[in-house]
Formats: C-alpha cells, sequence, structure tokens
C-alpha cells in the first residue's frame, strides 16, 4: 500500500471520527434542548395549577358567600314574616281596643243624663284613614255626637263619672300596655 492509500485511509477514519463526534454533540445538544424545554413545561404546568388553585379557592369563596347570603334571605324572609304576624297581632289588638272603647263609650253615654240617646242609630262609621268607630249616635242631635271617640261638649260640660270613667281607662291601658311588654 502506497502512502497515498494510508492517507486516504486517514482521511476517511477522521472523517468517520468527526461525523460520530458531531452526531454525538448533536444528539447531546438535543437532550440539553429537551431537558431545558421539559422543565419550562414543568414550570409552566406548577404556574397553571397554582392558578388553577386560586382560581378553586375563589370560587369557594363566591360559594360560601353565595350560601351566606342565601342564609341572610332566608332569615330576613323569616323576620318579615315575624313582623307580619306582629303586626296583625297589634292590629287586632287595635281593633279590640277601638271596639272595647266604643262599647264603653256607648256605655257612659246610656249613664250619662246629658247625652240623648233615643235617636242614637248605633252603626259603625270609617273615617277613611282605618280608624273606626262602633256606635256612634245619630248626627241630629247636635249635643251628643261623637268625634273620633270625644263627646262634644263644652269645657266643664262634663257629666258625672266621666272623670271617673277616664281614669279607669287610662289605668287599664296602661296595665295592659305594662302585660305586653
Amino acid at each position: 500500500m502506497d502512502a497515498m492509500a494510508w492517507v486516504w485511509i486517514v482521511i476517511g477514519i477522521v472523517v468517520v471520527v468527526a461525523l460520530v463526534l458531531g452526531a454525538m454533540a448533536a444528539r447531546r445538544r438535543k437532550e440539553e434542548l429537551h431537558h431545558k424545554h421539559v422543565a419550562e413545561q414543568r414550570q409552566q404546568a406548577g404556574e397553571m395549577r397554582r392558578k388553577a388553585e386560586n382560581i378553586e379557592l375563589d370560587a369557594r369563596e363566591r360559594e360560601a358567600n353565595a350560601t351566606k347570603a342565601r342564609a341572610d334571605a332566608e332569615q330576613a324572609q323569616v323576620d318579615a314574616e315575624r313582623m307580619r304576624q306582629e303586626a296583625e297581632k297589634r292590629q287586632s289588638e287595635a281593633e279590640s281596643l277601638r271596639g272595647e272603647s266604643a262599647e264603653r263609650l256607648r256605655r257612659a253615654d246610656s249613664l250619662d243624663p246629658d247625652v240623648d240617646t233615643r235617636n242614637r242609630q248605633d252603626r259603625v262609621r270609617d273615617d277613611g284613614h282605618g280608624h273606626v268607630e262602633q256606635g256612634v249616635p245619630d248626627r241630629g242631635d247636635d249635643r251628643s255626637h261623637v268625634e273620633h271617640g270625644v263627646p262634644d261638649r263644652g269645657p266643664g260640660d262634663r257629666g258625672p263619672g266621666d272623670r271617673d270613667a277616664a281614669d279607669r281607662d287610662a289605668n287599664e291601658r296602661r296595665r295592659n300596655d305594662e302585660g305586653r311588654r
């Protein structure tokens, strides 16, 4: 073999070694890039998980707030129903007191010698403001008409027993008010 053949063999071996080393370097570079890319993906995945956890926490918080708002609304409905029942009870009590007051007034008028009850027409009168008067005497008798539950009398024109009846009524109302508290 001549020297030229050996040169070509050495050149071939150097080229093969260079190709092998180049392929190995390329593969190593590719693996490094792959590892770098995988690390970036892991980091992105971690960030996405943290964001998802934050979103989940926000969703739970909003759900808890919605549940609380629902509970508050239900409590408000319960409170409103209680208040409505209390208002109905007080309205009923007021109507009962009005009826009792009208009955006492009728009895007082029947006892009062200054009140003419012969022309009396027992009837119910509504003044249009939710106040109902029972036993309103006939308006034709100027001395005995009642305006909003007060006999029409001049100053000092009291009948016997009016002051005692008024005192008894006031005392009874106070006792009833104290009993309700």
